[in-house]
């Protein structure tokens, strides 16, 4: 293991090296990534549909901006459903040659939490490879923090994640991604990987565990990689079980967690109650459709685009124009390329990727906080907020809010949801926040979370004037988010707890609530 060690740090040294040298622009790296995909997929029949050897010598040998005019009017743009109506369906059937070269050997399930029926998102060989290469890119960036120890590239990589014992059906074998990429982790990283084949393989989230808390004390992790949620629960169970007072009286040399899936802020204060000393945290941004950005620098505000390694990118701007008030995608958006953009305005994100998505409306929204350098954060969903009457008020509003008021309150709250309600004959929000307190005034809550709203989005405070009438508060423990997330089968891996409920799941919640006796306003049901 020193000698991989050692291997790494000279990489890491080597990559600040590389990172010192002039780059290509983030429109030459896009416009050659674009190259790459449609050169790799154009003899699928999406691709002979879609003319891409006319599209690939408008980028080789055509004026510099025509290839991306050409690629919008000849490439439609799709949404999940409508990709996997088309296309998406014969692949999962055995079929080869549809939107990418071969056949599609893995399939990555991913339900979100805003659609009923499970997402088969495709993963291919240069999917995984790509996921690997940014993964090790990853890890060389730290090389750019100061006073690490030099034998911490030795240490163990503890990964949170779903099974690697995924599911065979005939042609093809499904699960969550991060058991797919788990279960094809390098021959040369298996020494550093915890909590080794066995217990990653475990399906039981609960057993997984109990059995990683129980071999815990035999690991020297210097990494933890996982959703935030999950984390600290592990984090919490193991310090229950060993009688300790933090996670580094188990492991001392713990220094990095890379995390994604959801904003970290709302945990923060929680998860640092199990430290002894700070951490690196590294935001990382990977979904089921690929390995979109990672925070790459000390002090970044944004995670970097990963311009070169199989993703293209477009952004639609999020507005009325592109979006009507369910956050559906009209026909024929406004896209732009990463050099189009604008710093501070939202966009949902559109990619096409090594794993035959084109021009795929992946639902997420970003602000751009650094466009010279590409960095990004991640603002919510498309479908993920709330404009009943024009109050446009987005999951990052939210977090900020929580965030701002959890810590004026002293308040763990690790979960919260909100629902857009009819209120006699206009609008109301109702908002469920889960906490570890007790005895919280639902009312305090109600009047602060009002007035941070109103000011950090004009909008809101304009509706609270006119249509949004009310905002209403339920406190819940915790483990009523858990326990929901639980009775859907999503607990753990890259799941997490939807910020704003609509449609069914409203419903569902409700149910769920009542079934299990947690008291809710009547105002839920109007």
């Amino acid at each position: 293991m020193a000698i991989v060690g050692s291997l790494l740090k000279r990489g890491i040294r080597l990559s600040n090296i590389v990172a010192n040298r002039k780059k290509a622009t983030i429109h030459q790296q896009q416009k050659k990534t674009l190259a790459k995909l449609l050169a790799k997929a154009r003899y699928t029949e999406f691709g002979e549909k879609y003319n891409f050897d006319e599209l690939l010598s408008s980028i080789l040998f055509g004026n510099k901006g025509a290839f991306y005019e050409q690629y919008k009017k000849s490439v439609p743009v799709y949404d999940y459903n409508a990709i996997f109506k088309e296309w998406w369906h014969r692949s999962l059937d055995g079929e080869k040659d549809i939107c990418w070269p071969g056949s599609i050997k893995y399939y990555a399930l991913s339900s979100g939490t805003s659609e009923a029926a499970t997402k088969h998102i495709p993963v291919t060989k240069a999917m995984s490879k790509a996921i690997q290469k940014t993964s090790i890119r990853q890890i060389l960036s730290l090389g750019s923090y100061k006073d690490l120890p030099d034998d911490l590239y030795e240490k163990g990589f503890l990964m949170l994640g779903g099974s690697t014992n995924l599911n065979n059906q005939d042609s093809h074998y499904e699960g969550d991604l991060s058991g797919i990429t788990a279960s094809q982790i390098p021959a040369w990283f298996r020494p550093y990987y915890k909590p080794g084949e066995k217990i990653a393989s475990e399906k039981d989230w609960g057993l997984k565990l109990e059995e990683i808390t129980l071999k815990a004390h035999e690991w020297d992790i210097g990494f933890i990689v996982g959703v935030p949620a999950w984390i600290q629960l592990l984090m919490e169970k193991i310090i229950a079980h060993y009688k300790v007072k933090t996670i580094h009286d188990i492991w001392p040399n713990l220094q990095v967690f890379a995390h994604g899936g959801v904003s970290f802020e709302p945990y923060r204060k929680g998860f640092e109650k199990l430290l002894a000393r700070p951490l690196i945290y590294i935001n990382t941004y990977l979904a089921s459709e690929g390995f979109i950005a990672y925070q790459n620098r000390p002090g970044a505000a944004g995670m970097a685009l990963v311009l070169d390694n199989g993703i293209f990118f477009e952004f639609v701007p999020f507005n009325e124009k592109n979006f009507d008030s369910e956050g559906t995608l009209v026909t024929s958006p406004e896209t732009l390329m990463v050099d189009q953009v604008e710093e501070g305005k939202e966009y949902a994100l559109l990619i096409s990727t090594c794993s035959g998505a084109w021009r795929y409306l992946i639902g997420d929204t970003v602000k751009f906080v650094d466009k010279a350098k590409a960095e990004i954060v991640i603002t919510g969903r498309t479908k993920h907020y709330l404009s009943l009457c024009g109050e446009h008020l987005s999951v990052d509003n939210m977090n900020k809010a929580v965030d701002l008021i959890s810590d004026e309150l002293g308040l763990t709250v690790k979960e919260f949801t909100v629902c857009g309600v009819e209120h006699d004959s206009l609008f109301a929000h109702h908002w469920y926040i889960g906490v570890e307190e007790s005895n919280v005034d639902p009312q305090v809550l109600k009047t602060k979370i009002d007035a941070k709203l109103a000011e950090l989005n004009d909008d809101y405070a304009v509706e609270r004037k006119h249509a949004l009438k009310d905002v209403f508060v339920t406190v819940l423990p915790n483990k009523a988010f858990y326990g929901w997330m639980e009775s859907k089968g999503k607990m753990g891996g890259q799941n997490k707890f939807p910020r704003v409920l609509k449609n069914f799941l409203i419903e569902d919640w409700k149910e769920y609530l009542k079934n299990n006796g947690y008291v809710v306003d009547e105002v839920f049901s109007k």
